[in-house]
């Protein structure tokens, strides 16, 4: 999607992807062929380029500096070296003055163990590098029948118990806690940023999961005016101290309203590349995420990124490829595209895979409320 915004702006593009047939090959000048920790072939893409980007934090630095000594690279390696350490990340917020929820640091499994009690009790752990859509992610203290996997570790393995099982569970590596959030919402804020200190943000977006994977998004959140100036302003404020090239999109947490009556905003994570709870700005936005991308990394003039029509997104996951008895079975597209104001979006992924995303449904409505309904009405429909 990077690659087809970067088209209709008259660049020529080149990819790098352990992938030889991966999605962006067919749209792209030329594909080189290597892994995220590849410095040679960073190397070798990086010498027929003016710039390169990424569209994904598993890049080893090694393949970032290697490529920077034939084009800048956007956003910079100082950057990822931050978001690809979840401990590393979450101290840089902290020292800086960010909102965070309570969270510790875990190098060992005694260190987790102190941390259950210290958190309360319920508390997530996830590996300090890797993992995303609920993968190399933990749950400590939550009794949920309706969870059948081991992400999880119940109400009766609390403390050291529970502490040794996560600890082994997530291959005893280093990783962080984060007590349990009192969750009234989740939101994302994408903000752009060019190399010559241009900076603008997109509307936030409201995302729901389940089991740690995004069901759906919508933009514009509509949470309340004041709370949406601090979410900006949050977001602007981490570009800023980054003097971030590219796109950040900052995950942000809402919890219920306390003793006081009011809620508080707590960053959750941050990734430094066109964001799933963005893919709605195609519809919604005059600039879309993926074309404001290529302008902020070859320092154009960034986009108009208001909002035009609320959208929202309902991700197609590759479990639609299957009957409930493992059989293959094809998606009723037709009749999702029946579905008033209703596009799809596949990604030419060739082999599904249940939780793998497959494509999404975007939609478009009269309120962000109708958009979400029409989304969800489609992915029912498949």
């Amino acid at each position: 999607m990077m690659a087809m915004a970067a088209r209709s702006l008259g660049y020529r593009i080149q990819v790098m992807d352990p992938d030889p047939s991966c999605p962006a090959r067919f749209v792209v000048d030329a594909c080189f062929e290597g892994g995220w920790n590849d410095a040679r072939a960073a190397a070798d893409l990086a010498r027929g380029c003016d710039v390169v980007t990424l569209e994904i934090e598993q890049v080893s630095l090694a393949a970032l500096e290697a490529a920077k000594k034939y084009a800048p690279v956007r956003p910079s390696a100082e950057l990822m070296g931050v978001v690809q350490d979840r401990i590393v990340q979450k101290t840089w917020l902290a020292e800086r003055g960010f909102p965070l929820g309570p969270w510790r640091a875990i190098e060992s499994e005694s260190d987790l163990a102190e941390a259950v009690p210290a958190l309360g009790g319920k508390l997530f752990v996830k590996s300090a590098r890797g993992g995303y859509d609920g993968r190399s992610q933990v749950k400590i203290g939550f009794d949920d029948p309706s969870i059948s996997d081991e992400s999880h570790v119940s109400n009766s393995r609390r403390g050291a118990p529970a502490a040794v099982h996560a600890w082994r569970l997530l291959g005893e590596r280093p990783c962080v806690a984060e007590a349990a959030i009192d969750l009234d919402k989740e939101i994302s804020v994408m903000v752009a940023r060019a190399p010559n200190g241009e900076t603008k943000s997109f509307a936030s977006a409201m995302n729901h999961h389940e089991n740690q994977i995004l069901v759906w998004s919508v933009i514009p959140s509509s949470i309340p005016a004041e709370m949406e100036a601090k979410a900006q302003e949050i977001a602007c404020r981490i570009a800023a101290e980054f003097e971030l090239e590219g796109v950040l999109a900052v995950e942000m947490f809402v919890t219920k309203p306390g003793a006081d009556g009011t809620s508080q905003l707590l960053v959750n994570e941050l990734a430094p590349r066109p964001h799933n709870s963005y893919h709605a700005s195609e519809r919604a936005c005059v600039t879309s995420q993926f074309e404001q991308a290529i302008r902020a990394v070859c320092d154009l003039p960034l986009g108009d990124v208001s909002v035009v029509q609320p959208a929202a997104i309902a991700n197609l996951l590759g479990d639609l490829w299957f009957n409930e008895d493992g059989s293959p079975r094809e998606p009723r597209f037709d009749a999702a595209l029946a579905v008033p104001g209703v596009r799809l979006h596949l990604y030419e992924k060739h082999n599904p895979r249940k939780g793998r995303k497959m494509g999404h449904l975007s939609a478009v409505g009269a309120t962000p409320d109708e958009a979400v309904r029409r989304a969800l009405e489609g992915q029912r429909q498949l």
